[in-house]
């Protein structure tokens, strides 16, 4: 019942998009995926086109997104999707931002094994990590899905029909028939998970990206996805988050899994990812902490920022620097300024 009320939730939504209301005509559907059931009319968005997943070791892939944020030409493709083949099945982590994500991240998984879901993994509550729940839902509703406490709690509430309806907008309804599919076990620091040859190992830190990323540590291969705590050519949207708060996950990362190499939620793999990030970032917090001493007004933490050599190295070479830059300097100085009281 709880299914069908967000369903029809959903739909009206929809119709009140392409201006179905008394008296107004419908506007033409702009594709063509419909489903139609005995008395409902059920309407899906367009399927995802296929993004072949790359192998980074033995049994261990990466679908890789293509740099974006959230829009009708890609659907809201903006988060890789990662998996490994295990001996009890497949450990997916990081679902993707729609029902229709998920199910192309199914069609690559069975390019490459049969073997059923084992787990869901999500690393935090932004809906481009875990809307894709609603797929492996759909095709097995015994799926464990695993999260930190606090990301199962603001899925089940505020951040679930808030990030449906975000990506319903940003993507002219390209996800439209996905449904909040929230996780269903919790999971916190130092907890393991056997999967017979993998171990999943929790990392929790506290507020990095957001107040409850996990970094997820697969043992026997000695591979951290490190979610959105980190990620490669790309600013990590702090808006959720703090800048100390994730030095420290950066920091106990390095220390507790040594050598590690690490897999972002957007962007490739690398070895080096997180010393990468947390120069960057320590380039733009640092800036705010001269502003603060300078006793210069939130508006310049800007110019601060800018005049940073580390900032001005990565800038380049960073997607979305230069339209994101000025909110995160402020976030930094209003961090950097509560600090130093």
């Amino acid at each position: 019942m709880e299914f069908k009320e967000q369903f029809l939730a959903s739909r009206r939504r929809f119709l009140r998009n392409i201006g179905v209301t008394a008296g107004v005509a419908a506007a033409p559907l702009a594709w063509s995926s419909r489903v139609f059931a005995e008395e409902e009319l059920v309407i899906e968005g367009p399927p995802m086109p296929d993004i072949p997943a790359t192998e980074i070791t033995d049994n261990v892939y990466v679908i890789v997104s293509p740099w974006g944020f959230p829009s009708e030409e890609n659907q809201g493709m903006m988060s890789n999707v990662t998996f490994a083949i295990t001996e009890k099945g497949v450990v997916v982590i990081d679902s993707g931002a729609s029902l229709q994500i998920g199910r192309m991240a199914l069609r690559q998984i069975r390019k490459f094994t049969d073997k059923p879901i084992a787990a869901v993994f999500n690393t935090h509550y932004h809906g481009d990590h875990w809307l894709g729940n609603h797929a492996f839902v759909n095709e097995n509703p015994d799926v464990p899905i695993y999260a930190h406490e606090k990301t199962a709690s603001a899925i089940r509430t505020n951040q679930g029909e808030f990030w449906v309806s975000l990506m319903e907008r940003s993507t002219g309804n390209a996800i439209e028939g996905t449904v909040v599919t929230p996780p269903n076990k919790v999971v916190g620091h130092g907890d393991e998970i056997d999967f017979g040859d993998l171990t999943v190992r929790v990392h929790f830190y506290g507020t990095a990206h957001t107040p409850s990323d996990i970094s997820l540590e697969l043992v026997e291969k000695k591979i951290v996805h490190v979610g959105d705590i980190a990620m490669n050519n790309r600013i990590a949207f702090m808006d959720d988050g703090s800048f100390l708060g994730t030095f420290k996950a950066f920091d106990a990362l390095e220390q507790n899994v040594p050598g590690a190499y690490w897999i972002p939620a957007h962007g490739f793999p690398a070895n080096d990812l997180i010393e990468h990030n947390r120069i960057f970032f320590r380039g733009i917090y640092e800036a705010a902490e001269k502003a603060v001493a300078d006793m210069a007004a939130p508006s310049e933490a800007k110019a601060y920022a800018l005049e940073d050599e580390r900032v001005q190295h990565y800038a380049p070479v960073t997607n979305g620097f230069d339209e994101n830059i000025g909110k995160y300097a402020s976030l930094a100085f209003l961090e950097a300024e509560a600090a130093a009281f």
